[in-house]
């Protein structure tokens, strides 16, 4: 009778091992899914590192405004960030550069350069108020924050975040999204919580 027991035993972990097999595997795609943008990890390593400062002064495309106020904020940094990321389906990382004011970090430029033939030439440029772009997925994301008259700076109404996506020589708009942001927050008005009534000992 032991021996039939520890056989039932042993039947009854094979079975739930196949459960918890599955179960363990579902678990471990994410740490998969996690790392999945690998194309841009793997690129990195070959990133040839690029002076924005520098490929801003010679992009004919700036704007003298913009060239104008490129200055450094503090010593010799200057406001602009540099990201590099496979955007344009090159074999090296293209570059995206945001050009921001010293005293409260607003997106005034966002250009991308892709290499060719050992040179970056502009594929996508825009000067707007208020503007950022990132690298999402392969593809190039701008939010631009929305004023209506009476904003103040720091609490714009909304805004505009849109997707880009590389195709024929060029950068396609594929969506657009809107975000209206509360005019409560930030001014001390809207709902109040609810006062808690004091426990009783």
């Amino acid at each position: 009778m032991a021996g039939l027991a520890a056989l039932g035993l042993l039947a009854a972990a094979c079975s739930t091992g196949g459960t918890g097999a599955r179960d363990e595997g579902a678990a471990l795609t994410a740490p998969v899914e996690r790392t999945l943008p690998t194309s841009a990890a793997s690129a990195a390593p070959s990133a040839r590192t690029v002076d924005p400062v520098r490929l801003l002064r010679q992009d004919p495309a700036v704007s003298t405004r913009i060239k104008e106020g490129l200055r450094p904020c503090d010593e010799d940094t200057y406001p602009v960030d540099t990201s590099y990321g496979n955007l344009t389906g090159g074999s090296v990382p293209d570059v995206v550069v945001n050009v921001m004011t010293c005293g409260d970090a607003i997106g005034i430029g966002t250009y991308v350069y892709r290499e060719k033939n050992k040179e970056y030439t502009s594929v996508f440029a825009t000067e707007e108020p208020a503007v950022y772009a990132t690298i999402d997925r392969g593809e190039l994301v701008v939010t631009q924050q929305v004023y209506a008259k009476g904003d103040p700076v720091s609490y714009p109404s909304g805004e505009d975040v849109v997707t880009y996506s590389w195709g024929g020589g060029k950068f396609t708009e594929r969506y657009r999204v809107r975000n209206t942001y509360s005019r409560a927050v930030g001014n001390g008005d809207g709902i109040s919580p609810e006062p808690t009534a004091p426990s009783e000992k």
